[in-house]
Protein backbone atom coordinates (compact mmCIF):
# COMPACT_ATOMS: atom_id res chain seq x y z
CA UNK A 1 0.00 0.00 0.00
CA UNK A 2 1.22 3.15 -0.81
CA UNK A 3 1.31 5.72 1.88
CA UNK A 4 0.02 9.25 1.65
CA UNK A 5 2.36 12.24 2.98
CA UNK A 6 0.97 15.50 2.17
CA UNK A 7 4.51 17.50 2.95
CA UNK A 8 5.45 15.83 0.01
CA UNK A 9 2.46 16.18 -2.07
CA UNK A 10 2.42 18.59 -5.09
CA UNK A 11 0.22 19.50 -7.94
CA UNK A 12 2.05 18.66 -11.21
CA UNK A 13 1.52 20.44 -14.18
CA UNK A 14 2.82 20.68 -17.92
CA UNK A 15 2.72 24.04 -19.93
CA UNK A 16 4.07 24.04 -23.57
CA UNK A 17 5.14 26.73 -25.90
CA UNK A 18 3.78 25.41 -29.21
CA UNK A 19 5.95 26.56 -32.55
CA UNK A 20 4.78 26.99 -35.53
CA UNK A 21 6.80 28.61 -38.60
CA UNK A 22 8.98 30.66 -36.42
CA UNK A 23 6.13 31.92 -34.42
CA UNK A 24 4.89 31.14 -30.56
CA UNK A 25 1.20 30.07 -29.51
CA UNK A 26 0.05 32.26 -26.97
CA UNK A 27 -3.61 32.40 -24.94
CA UNK A 28 -5.40 34.79 -23.05
CA UNK A 29 -6.97 33.66 -20.02
CA UNK A 30 -10.78 34.51 -19.15
CA UNK A 31 -11.66 37.12 -17.24
CA UNK A 32 -13.36 35.19 -14.73
CA UNK A 33 -10.55 32.84 -14.06
CA UNK A 34 -9.49 32.72 -10.56
CA UNK A 35 -5.92 32.79 -10.89
CA UNK A 36 -4.06 35.14 -13.49
CA UNK A 37 -7.50 36.67 -15.07
CA UNK A 38 -6.86 38.57 -18.44
CA UNK A 39 -3.26 37.51 -18.66
CA UNK A 40 -1.62 35.94 -21.66
CA UNK A 41 0.08 32.58 -21.41
CA UNK A 42 0.65 29.26 -23.00
CA UNK A 43 -1.29 25.85 -22.88
CA UNK A 44 -1.42 23.69 -19.77
CA UNK A 45 -2.58 22.22 -17.36
CA UNK A 46 -2.42 19.53 -14.29
CA UNK A 47 -1.06 16.14 -14.39
CA UNK A 48 -3.81 13.43 -13.79
CA UNK A 49 -3.88 9.57 -12.72
CA UNK A 50 -6.42 9.64 -15.63
CA UNK A 51 -3.21 10.44 -18.00
CA UNK A 52 -1.71 7.18 -17.11
CA UNK A 53 -3.76 4.89 -14.89
CA UNK A 54 -5.92 3.62 -17.92
CA UNK A 55 -2.65 2.61 -20.02
CA UNK A 56 -0.55 -0.33 -20.13
CA UNK A 57 2.71 0.43 -18.13
CA UNK A 58 5.84 0.49 -20.34
CA UNK A 59 7.88 -1.41 -18.26
CA UNK A 60 6.49 -4.06 -15.41
CA UNK A 61 6.41 -0.74 -12.46
CA UNK A 62 5.98 2.19 -14.69
CA UNK A 63 4.82 4.48 -17.16
CA UNK A 64 6.75 6.75 -19.54
CA UNK A 65 6.46 10.12 -21.49
CA UNK A 66 3.85 10.83 -18.91
CA UNK A 67 4.23 14.90 -19.61
CA UNK A 68 4.73 14.56 -22.80
CA UNK A 69 0.72 12.84 -22.57
CA UNK A 70 -0.17 15.71 -20.36
CA UNK A 71 1.24 18.40 -23.13
CA UNK A 72 -0.77 17.04 -25.85
CA UNK A 73 -4.02 16.30 -23.75
CA UNK A 74 -3.78 20.12 -22.84
CA UNK A 75 -2.88 22.08 -25.81
CA UNK A 76 -5.44 20.12 -27.77
CA UNK A 77 -8.12 20.94 -25.07
CA UNK A 78 -7.14 24.27 -24.51
CA UNK A 79 -6.37 25.66 -28.18
CA UNK A 80 -7.30 22.42 -30.25
CA UNK A 81 -4.21 21.74 -31.99
CA UNK A 82 -1.52 18.68 -32.28
CA UNK A 83 1.91 18.98 -31.29
CA UNK A 84 4.99 16.23 -31.77
CA UNK A 85 8.80 16.78 -30.99
CA UNK A 86 8.02 17.86 -27.20
CA UNK A 87 11.48 18.69 -25.61
CA UNK A 88 11.83 19.88 -21.92
CA UNK A 89 12.84 24.07 -21.29
CA UNK A 90 12.83 24.49 -17.61
CA UNK A 91 11.28 24.19 -14.73
CA UNK A 92 9.59 25.76 -11.67
CA UNK A 93 7.68 25.47 -8.24
CA UNK A 94 5.30 28.12 -6.70
CA UNK A 95 2.55 28.14 -3.83
CA UNK A 96 -1.35 28.32 -4.99
CA UNK A 97 -3.70 30.55 -3.86
CA UNK A 98 -4.66 27.52 -1.63
CA UNK A 99 -1.36 27.17 0.02
CA UNK A 100 -0.40 23.69 -1.80
CA UNK A 101 2.70 23.62 -3.78
CA UNK A 102 2.47 23.02 -7.54
CA UNK A 103 5.43 22.05 -9.76
CA UNK A 104 5.04 22.81 -13.20
CA UNK A 105 7.56 21.47 -16.19
CA UNK A 106 7.77 23.83 -18.98
CA UNK A 107 8.33 22.06 -22.79
CA UNK A 108 7.76 22.80 -26.38
CA UNK A 109 6.25 21.09 -28.94
CA UNK A 110 5.79 21.67 -32.69
CA UNK A 111 2.52 22.30 -34.01
CA UNK A 112 1.77 19.39 -36.66
CA UNK A 113 -2.30 19.98 -37.20
CA UNK A 114 -5.56 21.56 -36.55
CA UNK A 115 -6.92 25.49 -36.45
CA UNK A 116 -6.73 26.97 -33.05
CA UNK A 117 -10.29 26.55 -31.63
CA UNK A 118 -9.79 27.83 -27.61
CA UNK A 119 -11.66 26.83 -24.49
CA UNK A 120 -13.98 29.01 -22.67
CA UNK A 121 -10.97 29.62 -20.30
CA UNK A 122 -9.19 31.68 -23.24
CA UNK A 123 -10.71 34.48 -24.94
CA UNK A 124 -7.93 35.40 -27.55
CA UNK A 125 -4.44 33.43 -29.09
CA UNK A 126 -2.14 34.85 -30.85
CA UNK A 127 1.04 33.31 -32.86
CA UNK A 128 3.97 35.80 -32.11
CA UNK A 129 7.66 36.16 -32.36
CA UNK A 130 9.82 36.21 -29.21
CA UNK A 131 10.81 40.07 -30.14
CA UNK A 132 6.82 40.60 -29.77
CA UNK A 133 6.78 39.15 -26.14
CA UNK A 134 7.04 42.65 -24.57
CA UNK A 135 3.76 43.79 -26.44
CA UNK A 136 1.67 41.36 -23.96
CA UNK A 137 1.03 41.22 -20.52
CA UNK A 138 2.03 37.49 -20.18
CA UNK A 139 2.22 35.60 -16.91
CA UNK A 140 5.35 36.04 -15.15
CA UNK A 141 8.05 34.33 -16.57
CA UNK A 142 6.93 33.13 -19.65
CA UNK A 143 8.21 35.72 -21.53
CA UNK A 144 11.97 34.79 -20.77
CA UNK A 145 10.96 30.61 -21.68
CA UNK A 146 9.88 31.73 -25.03
CA UNK A 147 13.19 33.97 -25.82
CA UNK A 148 15.23 30.63 -24.04
CA UNK A 149 13.40 28.62 -26.58
CA UNK A 150 13.88 30.89 -29.61
CA UNK A 151 17.84 31.30 -28.68
CA UNK A 152 17.74 27.49 -28.27
CA UNK A 153 16.13 27.06 -31.83
CA UNK A 154 18.21 29.43 -33.15
CA UNK A 155 21.57 28.72 -31.64
CA UNK A 156 21.27 25.24 -30.56
CA UNK A 157 22.29 26.04 -27.12
CA UNK A 158 19.50 25.80 -24.51
CA UNK A 159 20.56 28.04 -21.36
CA UNK A 160 18.95 28.15 -17.51
CA UNK A 161 16.09 30.44 -16.82
CA UNK A 162 17.33 33.83 -15.41
CA UNK A 163 20.79 33.21 -17.40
Amino acid sequence: MIEYNEDKAHYLNATVIVIKDGKYLITKRADWEKNMPGKWTVPGGKLEKSDYINTPKDTSEHWYNIFEKVARREVKEEAGVDINNIGYLTSMAFFRSDGIPAIIVSLYGDWVGGEVKLQDSMTEYAWISADEVDKYDLIEGIDEEIKMLDKFLKEGKMIEWGS
